[in-house]
């Protein structure tokens, strides 16, 4: 029996029974019984299904799983506190806006995931982008915002926390919930619709600096490169400092289990596992500030702020560029070598072309098949030898390497812890 409900709900999601539970405000409001039988939340197909789903900053008073369940059942000053929450009229509106658009489900984050369970709770933040990507439509809720019209200017007296705008524009979460879905409509305060995404595409590329192009037509065919990717996240904020990296999950293509209590060791989990699953040396191209070496890896998001332009370069450009400061014998004999970085228990073993410093016998500059915007040379960031492996040493991105020496190929041991 168990395993017959483990294998009915894989790959499914569970949702708000958007009339079941209408009926059951209007029963719960009028004083009758009949809503004590209302099924509210049933496990869907995510797949199949068409449903919408919200978008929002989470608020002192929001409602969980089991009060949402359990809401005819209570007591009646408890179910009427609960009933005046702002987290209830939120789901309240969802669900009045969802019945109204034609869709008989609805998701909300708050209630949807019983998060007495870890094992439900991992599922549903690695499954989350999906959720979000295969809904109809997500309906951003701007909590802050009281005006009929959405904001076309930072406003710093309004949003003196949030870099002149609204907060939705500032949590690490609702990045992925803007870029995913391919529906998005936003909401004031009131529930006055203030604009869909595609027509608002302009001053949201200026508000969180992701291409239009992207809000329009989400990750799928020209991605992005890693880099470009964090520096987006490199803003916002999130309450867990886990969620740093676990809100990033569904962008980058990468799954992992939640380990809560970590703290910014998930971020360095994160990139291990995008460095598992690409080649995509941007992932190196952050910007350090560190005077000690530290690792290859970055802390935070923030250390890719100015990587907002990054692109890959193509591999034959890469080596067209070092064959002006590589002699080509030397050249062709690590050229297939070159963007390989398995990892091992010394660290992340990286083929690179190392410049040394004239004045130092252990700072070196390295190459990585990225630039800054197009047209530019390769990123160079720093590495220092330290206990026979290298490290990441101060830097800031390189955009002229007209200075640096020539360079030794060779393999080399890079610390990831």
């Amino acid at each position: 029996m168990i395993l017959s409900r483990l294998m009915a709900h894989l790959y499914s999601m569970r949702l708000i029974n958007v009339e079941a539970f209408l009926e059951r405000e209007s029963s719960i409001r009028k004083r009758k019984r009949g809503g004590r039988r209302a099924k509210v939340l049933e496990f869907c197909d995510d797949e199949t299904t068409e449903y919408a789903i919200l978008s929002h900053r989470w608020l002192a008073q929001e409602v969980d799983y089991n009060e949402m369940v359990e809401l005819a059942n209570i007591a009646l000053g408890e179910r009427d506190e609960i009933r005046r929450r702002d987290g209830y009229q939120k789901i309240l509106q969802s669900c009045n806006q969802a019945q109204k658009d034609g869709y008989k489900w609805l998701w909300v984050d708050t209630c949807c995931i019983d998060k007495r369970s870890s094992a439900e709770l991992s599922e549903a933040i690695n499954s989350m982008y999906r959720w979000y990507e295969n809904a109809k439509v997500c309906y951003a809720y701007l909590h802050d915002v009281s005006g009929s019209s959405f904001p076309t200017a930072s406003d710093w007296e309004r949003y003196p926390d949030f870099h002149g705008w609204p907060e939705w524009f500032s949590r690490g979460w609702t990045l992925q919930e803007l870029i995913a879905p391919s529906k998005v409509q936003f909401f004031n305060k009131d529930w006055r619709s203030l604009g869909c995404k595609k027509m608002l595409a302009p001053i949201l590329e200026a508000i969180t600096g992701i291409p239009g192009h992207i809000l329009i037509h989400g990750l799928h065919g020209n991605r992005p490169c890693v880099a470009q990717i964090m520096s987006w996240a490199a803003n916002r904020t999130t309450t867990r400092v886990e969620d740093r990296a676990y809100s990033l999950m569904g962008l980058l293509d990468v799954n992992m289990p939640m380990l809560y209590g970590e703290g910014k060791k998930a971020f360095h989990r994160l990139q291990l596992e995008i460095i598992r699953a690409s080649n995509d040396q941007s992932i190196f191209a952050w910007d350090s500030e560190k005077v000690q070496p530290t690792s290859i890896l970055a802390d935070d998001p923030s250390r890719f702020r100015y990587c907002g332009r990054m692109e890959l370069m193509d591999h034959d450009e890469f080596i067209q560029f070092l064959k002006k400061e590589v002699p080509e014998a030397e050249l062709d004999s690590i050229a297939d070598r070159l963007g390989s970085f398995p990892i091992t228990n010394r660290g992340i073993q990286i083929w690179m072309l190392l410049c040394p410093y004239r004045d130092s016998r252990f700072r070196f500059q390295a190459w990585l098949p990225c630039r800054l915007r197009p047209l530019d040379p390769p990123v160079a960031i720093d590495l220092a030898l330290w206990e026979s492996n290298y490290s990441r040493g101060t830097t800031t991105i390189a955009s002229s390497l007209s200075q640096i020496p020539r360079p030794a190929a060779s393999q080399h041991h890079i610390r990831s812890r």
